[in-house]
């Protein structure tokens, strides 16, 4: 229980966001006592996934939490000595904007719908409690399927008047303490053994378009897993690698991203990535393709030519392109699907940098340099929160901080005062961002994310295979805007329901999520209620729902913006603009190392054979030998998973 909680700690993390999550998977590992703690009710912050109607109960939340005032404080002032002084903390998270949900889906037949998968208030087993709510139709009327929802009220709507008690169905098979990650991973996977397999029909009759109603939508919603912060992983990333060395990796699953494809004159093109790709292509010319090659093989050692590019150096890559005797297709698939550049922001250094990073990921584990994690990227930070509760560290939920205690002499933080007015000390605090309150972020400048989640019932590109998971960088059209990455995901994911897609959208803000993205999204979908469902061949998805949000941007934001923050706080960011998580990995590595410079960051873990407890008897070696252990990566439980998974992929 929380009134329960040790009293003195060595680190406490506020947050468990990414670089939180592996902050406190590093200290825990090396031997510290930590204390991870978060207000929310569900792990991972802004970097979390959620099943369909969770993410309509944290659509609520948000709505709920900006309405309302701020809470009464707690009588937290005479735990306040006269030689310290508190630095009150954030009641309310802050960093969503701007959310709009809009449902194009009909309504559907289904009188009874089951609701499943919303957001738990148990802190202990968030996510292997289920929650069954009985429904009376599909969430919206026949007026509402086009409209624009701004209660977040969907699953309420159908909710009879009479209160219905709420089932924990899962929590007796809970048997981790700090988190139901196992009993939420078999839930979604022994319900895809129950799909009923598809039955063969006549080659010479073409398959009619299926119709999908909200109501499906909401009955499987626990096959759904969507991500507040779409992300890819580099496969020789800082990423991947962390999870090798760590031995993380045995905790998740992975699946190589298919293809890459562009956005070119009005159309979806796929990108040929490998050699094999550009040979095999059919949109590429003989001549283009030995064009293609030659510069991409330029790109790989392209340190070793300074002279192919020195006077290019204050140009973009753009116009550096342009000087390489490349046709414009070439230009717009190397600049945009493979640099995955914007024209104006990319000098000619950054293009060729990015290249090569992509060429270097290429062949490792498929033909992308991607992998995406199964059941969504909010599984990552789950994944670091385990190997700190392995090593020892205390994990709680729904755990609110009110302040931080600092010492007046020493301008040192001495302990938190929780929201049950317990006080726990520590010798170092690691605190998300969005935990500040707005007077110690009042110099702080934040950039924001535009984001928006779709829902579709077809594939932006359509091939013999249903199971693509595709990676799409669109243009902007006006000079000065951004480019719009998008990222598409099939039901082999574990990420949406069968016969559907889940697509990410994500650009650096200029306006509302639903102005920068909304004009993209009309030129490759179409809306739900629009289509035709009977035709054969329409020539866009049906859009079947879609939520548009803002999201704060604090990668950017350096410690000294902060104001009056003590030297050993330290503060951790939320998810940046980029395709990868190469910042928290890195902001994870150096704070660490400020904490504790002689300590190894995140080193191999023990091999149980070698491991001795007081009063065992070391075994004797043979003559001959020495008592060496010799710790290799690539044998690792979790290095296997990955390599045996690529070496699949290349086959």
């Amino acid at each position: 229980m929380a009134n329960s909680l040790p009293t003195e700690f060595d680190v406490i993390v506020m947050g468990t966001g990414l670089p939180e999550s592996i902050l406190a998977a590093a200290c825990s590992r090396s031997g510290q006592r930590v204390l991870h703690l978060d207000s929310r009710s569900y792990y991972g912050g802004n970097w979390a996934s959620f099943s369909f109607p969770g993410l309509l109960s944290w659509l609520k939340e948000h709505q709920q939490n900006s309405d309302t005032g701020e809470e009464s404080p707690a009588a937290w002032q005479d735990m306040i000595h006269e030689t310290e002084e508190a630095i009150p903390l954030c009641k309310k998270d802050e960093t969503i904007q701007h959310a709009e949900v809009f449902c194009y889906a009909s309504q559907g037949m289904d009188g009874n719908i089951v609701e499943l998968g919303a957001l738990q208030k148990n802190p202990s087993c968030v996510a292997s409690s289920t929650l069954i709510k009985p429904l009376d139709s599909a969430c919206l009327s026949e007026e509402t399927h086009s409209s624009h929802i701004t209660s977040y009220e969907v699953p309420t709507q159908d909710t009879p008047k009479n209160n219905e008690e709420i089932t924990d169905t899962a929590e007796t098979s809970v048997k981790e303490e700090y988190c139901g990650y196992d009993t939420y991973k078999h839930t979604v996977s022994d319900g895809t053994k129950d799909e009923i397999k598809p039955v063969l029909e006549d080659n010479s009759v073409p398959p009619k378009r299926k119709r999908i109603a909200y109501s499906q939508i909401v009955k499987e919603g626990r096959r759904f897993n969507i991500d507040l912060s779409s992300k890819l992983l580099y496969s020789q990333g800082l990423l991947i690698d962390l999870l090798i060395k760590s031995n993380v990796s045995r905790y998740a699953e992975f699946k190589n991203v298919t293809r890459i494809l562009a956005f070119r004159e009005g159309k979806v093109e796929q990108v040929p990535c490998s050699r094999a790709d550009v040979f095999n292509s059919k949109e590429l010319t003989m001549v283009e393709k030995r064009m293609l090659m030659k510069f991409l093989t330029f790109c790989l050692d392209y340190e070793q030519h300074p002279e192919e590019y020195q006077a290019f150096t204050q140009c973009s890559f753009s116009e550096y392109l342009k000087t390489k005797n490349l046709t414009p297709s070439l230009q717009h698939f190397i600049l945009h699907s493979i640099a995955m550049m914007s024209e104006s922001s990319c000098t000619t250094v950054d293009g060729l940098k990015a290249t090569k990073t992509f060429l270097q990921c290429l062949g490792r584990f498929g033909n992308t340099p991607f992998l995406f994690p199964l059941y969504g990227q909010g599984e990552i930070p789950q994944c670091f929160c385990r190997m700190c509760a392995v090593f020892g560290g205390i994990y709680c939920l729904r755990h609110k901080v009110q302040c931080l205690v600092v010492d007046r002499e020493s301008g040192r933080c001495k302990a938190i005062i929780d929201h049950l007015g317990q006080r726990i000390n520590a010798k170092y605090f690691i605190v998300e961002d969005s935990y500040l309150s707005e007077e110690t972020r009042s110099s702080v400048q934040y950039k924001q994310i535009s984001r928006a989640v779709l829902i579709t019932d077809q594939s932006v590109l359509k091939t013999d295979s249903d199971q693509q998971i595709s990676i799409l960088i669109v243009p902007p059209v006006e000079p000065g805007a951004h480019a719009v990455r998008i990222i598409e995901l099939c039901s082999s994911t574990m990420t949406c329901m069968k016969d559907t897609y889940l697509v990410h959208l994500t650009c650096s803000s200029s306006k509302t999520a639903r102005e920068d993205l909304e004009s993209v999204v009309k030129k490759l979908f179409t809306p739900y209620s629009e289509t035709e469902v009977d035709k054969e061949e329409l020539p866009k998805p049906g859009l079947l729902w879609a939520l548009y949000f803002n999201m704060r941007d604090s990668s950017g934001v350096s410690r000294s913006s902060y104001n009056g923050l003590p030297p050993n706080v330290y503060v951790c960011t939320g998810p940046d603009c980029g395709l990868g998580s190469e910042h928290a990995v890195k902001q994870a590595e150096t704070l660490f190392h400020e904490i504790f410079p002689s300590e190894e960051f995140c080193p191999p873990p023990p091999n149980p054979e070698d491991i001795f407890f007081d009063g065992d008897e070391k075994p004797s070696e043979p003559l001959g030998t020495n008592n060496i252990v010799m710790a290799k990566l690539e044998s690792s439980e979790g290095s296997k998973n990955l390599e045996s998974s690529g070496k699949h992929l290349q086959n």
